[in-house]
């Protein structure tokens, strides 16, 4: 792609979503979300290959239905609360449309089936992208208007954790097992959210870090299914050793940063006399722990029966930029003991 398209692009991605944040009125977060939608869709379609189009296709009929719907709850709104202000909505009609709206915009469950075709169908980079960047402005809104209907939100985070954990069992490409992975970290995101939104947004900013880390672990083994992470040993030694710390980071493993969010929202639910719900969540999480186990076994404990001129490409010289994905695979390894410091912040 041509540089300077591609800068146009990033620009119109990272301006959608500072609309959205700056915004108070319905119209113009709705429009932020619009451009960061047509922002995207080029570089989703970018390798003119079918799966990769049909993938545009499907997002881009998903985000024009939640963009319409919120379009509609907000001019319900504003019909019968006489309000366009994000923060001033009353009327359990609208907030629980737009709750809908932007569930199916991130990929709640159970309006998530898109998710995981749409990823499979793309590059690993913009991939990235929409499992990260693109969840950030519908997240802005939801920490906003806070719903005020508890049921519905217990329901999708339950229902997310459940299905992304579920779903990823019987999965062998990697960027489908990403998707699921995704859905069940909002899962958790959506359980915390009316009870404590900074914690949501901890939860949220680890769920990045870790994810980076992930998808660059991936790409630099250029790795799309379980099988083809076998060759990693002879490609890249001293990553294959920590990616399963990674992938155990994302599962939610103790001494790892993964741990310290589930282990805050458990707490915050069994503070709320939430304890079943605390307990299924916990339940859901070794679900997506089992498959997390299944890439470090494929990873670190099977050889891919080499020939002699594939055992070494590890001497040669990278072409790849390595540090963001050093900087994230340390975080997502060693920031746990930063935990009371969190704890401290959140309360602030």
């Amino acid at each position: 792609m041509n540089p300077y398209i591609l800068a146009a692009l990033l620009f119109g991605l990272g301006l959608g979503t500072t609309i959205t944040f700056a915004s108070s009125h319905w119209l113009l977060a709705w429009m932020g979300l619009e451009m960061n939608t047509l922002a995207i869709i080029p570089l989703m379609a970018q390798h003119h290959h079918p799966r990769a189009v049909e993938a545009t296709t499907k997002y881009f009929l998903t985000q024009a239905t939640a963009a319409a719907m919120l379009l509609f709850a907000s001019t319900t709104n504003a019909w019968l609360t006489g309000q366009w202000d994000i923060q001033q909505m009353s009327h359990p009609l609208p907030i629980t449309l737009i709750t809908l709206a932007l569930a199916l915009k991130i990929g709640l469950a159970p309006v998530h089936s898109w998710l995981p075709e749409v990823l499979q169908g793309l590059d690993l980079t913009t991939g990235l992208i929409l499992s990260t960047w693109q969840k950030l402005a519908p997240f802005a809104l939801l920490l906003q208007i806070q719903p005020a209907n508890s049921t519905i939100l217990i329901a999708f985070g339950l229902a997310s954790t459940l299905v992304g954990g579920w779903g990823g069992l019987n999965q062998t490409q990697l960027r489908k097992i990403l998707a699921y992975s995704s859905i069940a970290h909002l899962g958790w995101m959506i359980l915390v959210l009316q009870f404590s939104p900074s914690l949501t947004l901890l939860t949220l900013l680890t769920y990045f870090v870790m994810t980076i880390s992930t998808f660059l672990v991936f790409k630099l083994n250029k790795s799309t299914n379980i099988n083809m992470l076998a060759t990693s040993w002879a490609k890249t030694p001293a990553l294959t050793a920590l990616a399963p710390l990674v992938l155990l980071s994302l599962g939610g493993l103790p001494p790892l940063t993964g741990f310290m969010p589930k282990w805050l929202i458990l707490q915050e639910l069994a503070k709320q006399d939430l304890a079943p719900t605390a307990t299924l969540a916990a339940m859901t999480a070794l679900l997506s722990l089992y498959f997390y186990l299944r890439i470090s076994y494929a990873m670190t404990l099977t050889m891919y029966p080499n020939t002699l001129a594939g055992t070494t490409p590890w001497r040669l010289q990278h072409s790849q930029f390595t540090l963001p994905l050093a900087a994230t695979t340390t975080a997502t390894l060693l920031l746990l003991p930063l935990t009371p410091a969190a704890v401290a912040l959140l309360t602030l």
